[in-house]
């Protein structure tokens, strides 16, 4: 299907079919001739739409026939449908009566680009990790089973989730109680396989799950075992033909071996043969896997012919040819891509892993010029860190590259496998701080909590595109432990030079005079740029502000304690948790060198961000340079007027004491 322009398609908002469409019980009034017009006028919505915000394109074009297939074969919400992962819930949001939010679809006020239980009650898990939903599908169907509830689960699972280990958890618990309610939908974008097509394959697959089908061998084998001499061997013979022809036809083995009854490969975009699958799959009366073959991008020329990805998250584009829109931005992962093909050259050791994200963390360059030193373990970001660990063993130095919302389901592997073990591997956290439009479970705002927990770690926060090269060399320098570098999405600023670079820390900005005792700024990573703009507006109001990038942020360095103690506030800044994070570092360092400056820190609050843009996020929790300016102000201004001036305190430290409680009064 050819996609002109939404002006030329006349379908910018709902149109036709699709504008009949509130609900999943209208797609049941639909005939088969209009359920293909409504694919189409529903790939048509998506491209017009995506192509204005930017989102998840390909894999819900992929997903079309599949979603229309569910809705009409289960009923919505008593039974639960459960994505995985959650990027592709487009359609899903589309026949649940949440068209118009498509308008500002992952912007602030819009719907989000995952499932969200506050949008419908059509949406039941929000979480857009992968490879999570058989495990909550487990646990549902059991509840179900238990309180006696007339209800299907169905757990749709695609788009890489099954290369997690989770899926594979949770299969090894479903698998010993097969007669829950329960369908798993595998959404194969990816595999080899071709649909089977013919009446004898679809003959046998409605065989395979019909009730009476296992009662019947059962008494087959029952029957024939008790004939002398042959009936155990004609038994076994028949049983062998029957596996031979279903293996042959059907590449079912892998979930067959763990009992669970199959059925598949079926044409994805064969709307008929999706229901025909589902509807037997759901009246089987235990759990069944019904395996869908599906094309990612189908149905729009440019997804289907971009090799890479066939557009599976692009930026706002033009819908008439799939063009980005805009010149391309120099990211802080195009830098860190180019520096790690550098590296590589000079490094034979040194070596790549990702766990399904070679394009996004900029690690497609390096496997490209170094294909054998590269490796993507898929949705396992555990594995990744434990096999990093057994490689560092043997002599290499890998460079873990991932999301920083990711390294939360690794941090066990980090702590005891990594860590423990004293072995040089470098993490590379890509999308650390507030990300924005993917909304709360993809904001990296956990990593600075859980990296302060693991003990010798050092964790790098590179301020601009010169420091990130620099302190990449560095990090992969160390030899004797793990290494962290993190930074934030979007665009990067090639260079803001320090003053001076004094025991490890850059010092940007520091007052004129002699005076240089009022507030000590310490900014982490990007956000330099934010704090000498606040200084800049500080010095108007007549206090001196020395602004430090402390390039290591954890641990702290001691040259940062001894910094502190010649000022009379120390402020860190910071996008990460405000609970556990640098100026809670900076803050324990502090009392254990017994340095009494006041401390404050400028960090998010410790809750789940709604999606919007980065830039709305952090305004609305005061993380812009005017809004720390006014705080910094405030602080200043509560500060007694000899606070912190060692020569007018009292010899037994009374007076800074009584200053000190006096300062937190009144802050």
């Amino acid at each position: 299907m050819s996609t002109p322009a939404p002006e030329a398609t006349g379908l910018p908002d709902a149109a036709g079919l699709l504008a009949r469409i509130n609900g999943p019980s209208d797609l049941r009034e639909l005939s088969a001739s209009e359920l293909g017009v409504l694919a189409a006028e529903i790939r048509d919505f998506l491209v017009a739409k995506v192509s204005r915000t930017g989102g998840h394109l390909g894999p819900n074009l992929g997903v079309v026939e599949l979603t229309l297939a569910l809705h009409r074969v289960f009923d919505s919400p008593k039974d639960r449908i459960l994505f995985d992962t959650g990027h592709q819930s487009y359609v899903h949001k589309i026949v649940t009566g949440r068209q118009a939010g498509f308008d500002l679809l992952r912007q602030r006020g819009g719907l989000s680009g995952y499932p969200n239980q506050a949008e419908s009650e059509h949406d039941v898990i929000e979480n857009s990790h992968a490879s999570t939903a058989l495990s909550y599908a487990d646990g549902m169907a059991r509840a179900f089973a238990l309180t006696d509830a007339r209800r299907h689960v169905v757990a749709v699972v695609g788009d890489g989730a099954l290369t997690g280990g989770m899926c594979w958890e949770a299969l090894n618990n479903i698998a010993v109680a097969k007669d829950r309610n329960l369908v798993i939908v595998v959404n194969d974008n990816g595999w080899s396989y071709q649909p089977t097509i013919g009446g004898l394959a679809d003959r046998l697959a409605a065989l395979r799950l019909q009730p009476g089908y296992e009662r019947m061998l059962d008494a087959g084998k029952r029957a024939l075992a008790q004939t002398p001499v042959v009936g155990r061997v004609v038994y076994s013979g028949l049983h062998a033909f029957k596996a031979g022809v279903k293996d042959a036809l059907s590449p079912q083995p892998l979930f067959g071996d763990l009992g669970l009854k199959y059925v598949g490969p079926v044409d994805g975009h064969d709307l008929a043969a999706m229901e025909a699958a589902l509807r037997r799959a759901r009246d089987f009366g235990g759990t069944a896997v019904v395996h869908a073959v599906t094309r990612k991008g189908c149905g729009y020329p440019p997804a289907e012919n971009d090799e890479i990805e066939q557009m599976h998250s692009p930026g706002a584009f033009d819908p008439a040819t799939g063009a980005p829109g805009g010149p391309p931005k120099g990211g802080w992962t195009t830098v860190f891509a180019e520096e790690m093909v550098a590296l590589g050259a000079r490094r034979p050791d040194l070596v790549g892993i990702t766990a399904a994200m070679l394009h996004p963390v900029g690690l497609a360059p390096f496997a490209e010029a170094y294909p054998e030193r590269c490796f993507d373990v898929g949705i396992a970001e555990q594995h990744a860190l434990t096999s990093a660990a057994g490689m560092a063993m043997g002599g290499l130095h890998p460079v873990v590259a991932l999301y920083s919302t990711f390294l939360n389901r690794a941090f066990d592997q980090l702590l005891m496998d990594v860590a423990l073990h004293r072995q040089p591997v470098t993490l590379v956290l890509d999308r650390s701080g507030v990300t924005g439009n993917d909304g709360p479970s993809h904001n990296g705002m956990w990593d600075l909590s859980l990296l302060g927990i693991v003990p010798d770690i050092r964790v790098a926060a590179p301020r601009d595109a010169v420091s990130l090269r620099e302190q990449l060399r560095e990090a992969v320098a160390v030899d004797d432990g793990p290494t962290v570098l993190r930074y934030p999405k979007g665009s990067v600023i090639e260079e803001i030079p320090a003053l001076r670079r004094e025991d490890g820390l850059d010092v940007l900005r520091e007052p004129a005079g002699p005076d240089r005792g009022d507030v000590l700024l310490v900014c982490v990573g990007a956000f330099a740029e934010l704090g000498l703009a606040a200084a800049g507006r500080l010095a108007d109001q007549g206090i001196g502000v020395t602004v430090v990038d402390p390039r290591w942020v954890l641990p702290v360095a001691e040259a940062l304690v001894t910094m502190a103690a010649r000022h009379r506030l120390v402020v860190t800044v910071e996008d990460g948790g405000g609970h556990g994070g640098v100026g809670s570092a900076v803050a324990a360092a502090l009392r254990a060198a017994e340095v009494d400056v006041p401390l404050r820190d400028v960090a998010l609050p410790q809750r789940f961000f709604e999606h919007g843009s980065r830039g709305e996020v952090l305004s609305s929790v005061g993380l812009t340079a005017q809004d720390v300016a006014r705080r910094v102000t405030e602080w200043a201004a509560a500060l007694p007027a000899e606070f912190g001036r060692p020569t007018t305190a009292a010899a037994d430290g009374t007076a800074a004491a009584d200053t000190d409680q006096e300062f937190r009064r009144r802050t």
